[in-house]
């Protein structure tokens, strides 16, 4: 519980992951109220709004899809594992890009329908 009180004590500075324990700095890439860690691309549950640090539930946030928003900006959607709720955060210029392009994939890895069909039609033409 101690990191989490550490975060909200010094918002602007660093914090270290709750997921894999890596030093986070929020005011890299010109954001001061990062959230999410670069690495692992987990966060915490502690904003009702971006940088607000108001939240209690203190869940931990995971990394469960990309999307693009109508302004072409990828952002990475996070579900809390103890309340449940989904949000989003902006991807930064250091995130890790093989966790990132993991993320965008998960839906063609785990297709909810036989691909093999998919790619025969494809290959059809």
């Amino acid at each position: 519980m101690s990191r989490i009180t550490d975060r909200q004590e010094t918002e602007t500075g660093p914090f270290p992951c709750a997921h894999c324990g890596r030093v986070v700095h929020p005011a890299v890439n010109g954001t001061e109220h990062r959230n999410h860690c670069p690495l692992c691309l987990w966060s915490l549950h502690v904003d009702q709004r971006p940088g607000d640090r108001s939240s209690g539930c203190h869940g931990e946030m995971e990394p469960i899809a990309v999307w693009i928003r109508t302004d072409g900006e990828w952002a990475i959607v996070h579900r809390c594992r103890r309340c449940g709720l989904l949000r989003a955060n902006r991807i930064a210029g250091d995130d890790d890009e093989v966790r990132l392009f993991g993320l965008a994939a998960r839906p063609l890895m785990d297709m909810p329908f036989p691909s093999q069909r998919l790619i025969e039609r494809l290959m059809e033409g």
